[in-house]
């Protein structure tokens, strides 16, 4: 049974949520705070997190960052918000969420997306191949879900990984946004192109000696990005 991790302060919305989850076959756990919220993903496993943007004393954009950044957790993270403007959708996929729902929203939609997110995860840890890709000082550890530049261990998110995977086993070739969504977010995403605008940039901060310089990961303008491998 998947398990999930429901993080909203409002009591009438947390159990909404998690009655539907419940009734579609999660096992779900609730929330209130950002605080405690970390407390508890550092104690247990969970499989996708509902996340809150406007919580008490730690924002859902700062504590999906941390998440992704402190924990390195690479679980599916689905934004929960009453926000409606592109900006903070923009901010949100920026600190790593995997998809962005808006109050007031349909549950049978958020059930949607809550199984389209696991299911596309799942296909993606079993289609991942096992074979290491050493590249110059980047070694890119397949199975293990492991990156490392010149022996410092990189911390990447779920989709940080897979793009960089992707791109990596094919080198030289030129890819558009729109393809690169649809082979690591998936045919039937529930997002737009745009964010795999923000994930390359966070991955060229990541794994790029100097980012403004990309050494690996270029953008062919007007086409797409492409992994330099000479």
């Amino acid at each position: 049974m998947k398990s999930i991790l429901i993080v909203e302060d409002e009591t009438v919305i947390a159990e909404l949520i998690r009655d539907y989850l419940e009734l579609n076959g999660f096992r779900c756990e609730l929330v209130q705070s950002g605080l405690k919220a970390m407390d508890m993903v550092k104690q247990a496993n969970y499989d996708l997190i509902l996340l809150d943007v406007m919580l008490p004393g730690i924002d859902g954009f700062q504590l999906c960052q941390q998440f992704r950044d402190a924990l390195s957790l690479d679980i599916p993270i689905i934004m929960v918000t009453a926000r409606q403007e592109d900006l903070d959708k923009m901010k949100g996929f920026d600190r790593g969420a995997d998809d962005y729902i808006v109050k007031p929203f349909n549950p049978n939609e958020l059930v949607a997306r809550v199984k389209a997110h696991l299911s596309r995860y799942d296909r993606l840890v079993q289609r991942r191949s096992e074979h290491d890709l050493q590249i110059g000082g980047l070694t890119i550890e397949v199975g293990a879900r492991r990156v490392q530049l010149n022996g410092e261990e990189k911390f990447l998110t779920v989709k940080e990984f897979d793009l960089l995977v992707f791109l990596a086993q094919h080198p030289n070739q030129v890819f558009s946004k729109e393809h690169l969504f649809e082979r690591i977010w998936g045919y039937d995403a529930l997002g737009d192109v745009s964010t795999v605008t923000v994930h390359i940039r966070k991955l060229r901060e990541k794994i790029e000696p100097d980012p403004s310089n990309p050494q690996w990961i270029d953008t062919i303008w007007g086409v797409g990005y492409r992994f330099r491998k000479e």
